[in-house]
Order: structure tokens, then sequence, then C-alpha cells
């Protein structure tokens, strides 16, 4: 059944308006795992919606893929109990994996 399952993400839209989109390029995340593409969006909205997603859901991981590394997220992360996986891309974005520490 996992080999059947296509990624999905949510495509950053404004605020309470939401659309999947298959994200071809990437590997099938862990069970559970969400991806957040905010990719497009100006400051301070990407990390409003990290935060947004994972007040909804804190024991799921989340990846997060901003344009740019997002530096000024890591310290708030630590402050709040999580931990963070930064992966460059070749496109330039950067995914962020984020979740509670154990």
């Amino acid at each position: 059944m996992a080999a059947a399952r296509r990624l999905m993400h949510i495509k950053a839209a404004p605020y309470g308006k939401q659309s999947m989109h298959p994200m071809p390029d990437a590997k099938l995340p862990p069970e559970g795992e969400r991806v957040l593409d905010l990719r497009g969006l100006e400051p301070p909205e990407p990390l409003m919606r990290v935060f947004e997603a994972l007040d909804a859901a804190p024991d799921l991981p989340l990846r997060a893929r901003f344009p740019r590394e997002p530096f000024p997220l890591y310290a708030m992360l630590r402050a709040g109990g999580w931990i963070r996986r930064t992966e460059a891309r070749e496109d330039g974005s950067y995914d962020v994996l984020i979740s509670r520490k154990a």
C-alpha cells in the first residue's frame, strides 16, 4: 500500500485556502510526515504557516520547503522544543524537517 500512495504537499495559498499538488521530484516521506511548500510567500507568512502546522499536529513530523534558508526559524524552533534538519536542494530552495525532541 505504501508504494501505491503518492506524495502530496500543501501549496501555501491565501489564508484559509489550500490546494494539494503532487511533488514528482520528491521521495515518499515516512508515514505521517506532512509536507508544506512555502515558496512564493512573503515574510512573515512562511513562519506563521510552519507554526500553525506544528500546532495542528505536534506529534507528526513536518517537512517545510522554503525559497531560501530560513535562519530566523531555527532559534524559534529550538526555543519551542523542536529539532530540525535542513537540506539544500538543487533548485536553491531548502527543505527543513521538523519534529519534537525525543
